[in-house]
Protein backbone atom coordinates (compact mmCIF):
# COMPACT_ATOMS: atom_id res chain seq x y z
CA UNK A 1 0.00 0.00 0.00
CA UNK A 2 1.66 3.29 -1.01
CA UNK A 3 2.25 6.23 1.27
CA UNK A 4 -0.94 8.25 -0.04
CA UNK A 5 -3.49 5.14 0.67
CA UNK A 6 -1.83 4.62 4.05
CA UNK A 7 -2.55 8.40 4.94
CA UNK A 8 -6.28 7.94 4.24
CA UNK A 9 -6.44 4.80 6.46
CA UNK A 10 -7.76 4.87 10.05
CA UNK A 11 -6.05 3.40 12.90
CA UNK A 12 -9.50 2.38 14.01
CA UNK A 13 -11.44 0.25 11.39
CA UNK A 14 -14.27 0.71 12.42
CA UNK A 15 -13.66 4.63 11.36
CA UNK A 16 -13.54 2.77 7.58
CA UNK A 17 -17.10 4.10 6.27
CA UNK A 18 -15.63 8.20 6.97
CA UNK A 19 -12.75 7.40 4.77
CA UNK A 20 -14.62 9.05 1.75
CA UNK A 21 -15.04 12.43 3.80
CA UNK A 22 -11.59 13.02 4.53
CA UNK A 23 -10.05 16.33 2.48
CA UNK A 24 -10.46 19.19 1.64
CA UNK A 25 -14.47 20.59 0.62
CA UNK A 26 -16.12 23.68 -0.65
CA UNK A 27 -19.29 24.08 1.21
CA UNK A 28 -22.32 26.89 0.84
CA UNK A 29 -24.95 26.96 3.62
CA UNK A 30 -28.45 28.13 2.81
CA UNK A 31 -30.46 29.26 5.67
CA UNK A 32 -34.07 28.63 5.55
CA UNK A 33 -36.17 32.05 5.52
CA UNK A 34 -36.53 31.72 9.61
CA UNK A 35 -33.10 30.84 10.62
CA UNK A 36 -31.65 33.60 8.03
CA UNK A 37 -34.19 35.77 9.96
CA UNK A 38 -32.86 34.97 13.13
CA UNK A 39 -28.55 34.63 11.61
CA UNK A 40 -28.90 37.93 9.51
CA UNK A 41 -26.33 38.69 6.84
CA UNK A 42 -26.30 37.17 3.80
CA UNK A 43 -28.63 34.02 2.59
CA UNK A 44 -26.30 31.89 1.61
CA UNK A 45 -22.62 31.72 2.99
CA UNK A 46 -19.28 30.22 0.97
CA UNK A 47 -16.37 28.43 3.11
CA UNK A 48 -14.26 25.71 3.00
CA UNK A 49 -14.63 22.59 5.39
CA UNK A 50 -11.10 19.93 6.25
CA UNK A 51 -11.75 16.69 7.06
CA UNK A 52 -8.86 15.14 8.70
CA UNK A 53 -7.48 12.12 10.82
CA UNK A 54 -6.18 13.80 13.89
CA UNK A 55 -4.48 11.09 16.74
CA UNK A 56 -3.04 8.55 15.17
CA UNK A 57 -5.97 8.57 12.92
CA UNK A 58 -8.08 7.28 15.55
CA UNK A 59 -10.47 10.11 15.53
CA UNK A 60 -11.61 12.47 12.71
CA UNK A 61 -12.13 16.17 12.93
CA UNK A 62 -14.04 18.85 10.57
CA UNK A 63 -13.19 22.44 10.87
CA UNK A 64 -15.08 24.83 9.34
CA UNK A 65 -14.72 28.69 9.20
CA UNK A 66 -13.65 31.60 7.06
CA UNK A 67 -14.53 35.71 7.90
CA UNK A 68 -18.20 35.01 6.25
CA UNK A 69 -18.78 31.38 8.55
CA UNK A 70 -18.28 31.05 12.04
CA UNK A 71 -15.84 28.53 13.46
CA UNK A 72 -16.99 25.19 14.37
CA UNK A 73 -15.31 21.70 14.80
CA UNK A 74 -16.63 18.25 14.88
CA UNK A 75 -14.64 15.36 16.64
CA UNK A 76 -16.43 11.58 15.26
CA UNK A 77 -15.48 8.84 17.38
CA UNK A 78 -16.38 5.34 16.35
CA UNK A 79 -18.42 2.59 18.51
CA UNK A 80 -17.05 -0.57 16.77
CA UNK A 81 -19.43 -2.39 18.40
CA UNK A 82 -22.94 -0.66 17.71
CA UNK A 83 -21.49 0.27 13.88
CA UNK A 84 -21.94 4.07 15.07
CA UNK A 85 -20.51 7.07 15.56
CA UNK A 86 -20.50 9.60 18.15
CA UNK A 87 -19.63 13.77 17.17
CA UNK A 88 -18.79 16.29 19.85
CA UNK A 89 -19.45 19.70 18.44
CA UNK A 90 -18.18 23.24 19.16
CA UNK A 91 -18.14 26.48 17.49
CA UNK A 92 -17.05 29.71 17.96
CA UNK A 93 -19.79 30.95 19.92
CA UNK A 94 -19.67 29.12 22.73
CA UNK A 95 -22.35 26.43 21.63
CA UNK A 96 -21.06 22.52 22.32
CA UNK A 97 -23.02 19.59 22.06
CA UNK A 98 -22.91 15.64 21.35
CA UNK A 99 -24.73 13.95 18.57
CA UNK A 100 -25.21 10.50 16.95
CA UNK A 101 -23.93 9.51 13.71
CA UNK A 102 -24.03 6.97 11.03
CA UNK A 103 -22.57 7.03 7.41
CA UNK A 104 -23.76 3.61 5.37
CA UNK A 105 -24.74 3.18 1.78
CA UNK A 106 -23.89 7.10 0.58
CA UNK A 107 -26.60 8.33 3.38
CA UNK A 108 -25.01 10.10 5.85
CA UNK A 109 -27.00 10.65 9.18
CA UNK A 110 -26.79 13.19 12.30
CA UNK A 111 -29.14 13.59 15.20
CA UNK A 112 -29.63 14.74 18.57
CA UNK A 113 -32.33 14.58 20.80
CA UNK A 114 -31.98 17.00 23.46
CA UNK A 115 -35.60 18.57 25.14
CA UNK A 116 -36.84 22.00 23.56
CA UNK A 117 -33.94 21.43 20.70
CA UNK A 118 -34.02 17.93 18.54
CA UNK A 119 -31.91 18.29 15.34
CA UNK A 120 -31.05 15.64 12.22
CA UNK A 121 -29.05 16.05 9.34
CA UNK A 122 -29.24 13.98 6.59
CA UNK A 123 -26.99 14.24 3.85
CA UNK A 124 -26.40 12.05 0.48
CA UNK A 125 -23.10 11.56 -1.02
CA UNK A 126 -23.16 11.44 -4.82
CA UNK A 127 -21.60 8.54 -6.37
CA UNK A 128 -18.67 9.61 -7.01
CA UNK A 129 -18.48 10.78 -3.28
CA UNK A 130 -17.55 14.40 -4.70
CA UNK A 131 -20.53 16.13 -4.00
CA UNK A 132 -22.61 16.16 -0.51
CA UNK A 133 -26.15 17.38 -0.17
CA UNK A 134 -27.29 17.87 3.38
CA UNK A 135 -30.48 19.44 5.12
CA UNK A 136 -30.09 20.28 8.75
CA UNK A 137 -33.86 20.62 10.65
CA UNK A 138 -34.84 21.26 14.00
CA UNK A 139 -37.64 20.30 16.17
CA UNK A 140 -39.13 21.55 19.50
CA UNK A 141 -40.74 18.36 20.21
CA UNK A 142 -38.90 15.23 18.23
CA UNK A 143 -42.23 15.20 16.30
CA UNK A 144 -42.95 18.52 14.16
CA UNK A 145 -39.36 19.07 12.07
CA UNK A 146 -38.73 22.52 10.22
CA UNK A 147 -35.58 23.17 7.41
CA UNK A 148 -33.06 24.80 9.59
CA UNK A 149 -30.04 25.13 6.82
CA UNK A 150 -29.21 23.12 3.52
CA UNK A 151 -25.46 22.91 2.96
CA UNK A 152 -23.18 21.70 -0.34
CA UNK A 153 -20.25 20.16 0.22
CA UNK A 154 -18.07 19.94 -2.96
CA UNK A 155 -14.61 18.28 -2.88
CA UNK A 156 -11.59 20.48 -3.70
CA UNK A 157 -9.13 19.45 -6.72
CA UNK A 158 -6.99 20.87 -3.84
CA UNK A 159 -5.34 18.27 -2.42
CA UNK A 160 -5.48 17.56 1.94
CA UNK A 161 -1.93 18.42 1.89
CA UNK A 162 -2.35 21.88 0.80
CA UNK A 163 -5.16 22.66 2.70
CA UNK A 164 -2.97 22.38 5.79
CA UNK A 165 -2.21 25.94 5.78
CA UNK A 166 -5.67 25.99 7.38
CA UNK A 167 -5.63 23.16 9.31
CA UNK A 168 -6.93 23.17 12.67
CA UNK A 169 -4.99 23.01 16.12
CA UNK A 170 -3.75 19.71 16.38
CA UNK A 171 -3.65 18.11 13.14
CA UNK A 172 0.20 17.17 12.31
CA UNK A 173 0.94 16.96 8.30
CA UNK A 174 1.46 13.03 8.75
CA UNK A 175 -2.38 12.74 10.11
CA UNK A 176 -4.31 14.11 6.76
Amino acid sequence: MGEASKANEPANRALDPLRALVGLWDTEIRWSEKAHKLVGGPASVRSSVTFAWVEDRCFLVHHIGNNDSPAARWIIGADETSGGFALLYADGRGVSRIYQMRLAAGVWRIWRDSPGFHQRFIGHLSPDQRTIEVHWEKSSDGNSWELDFEVTYTKSDQSVADSFSNRPAGVQRGDG
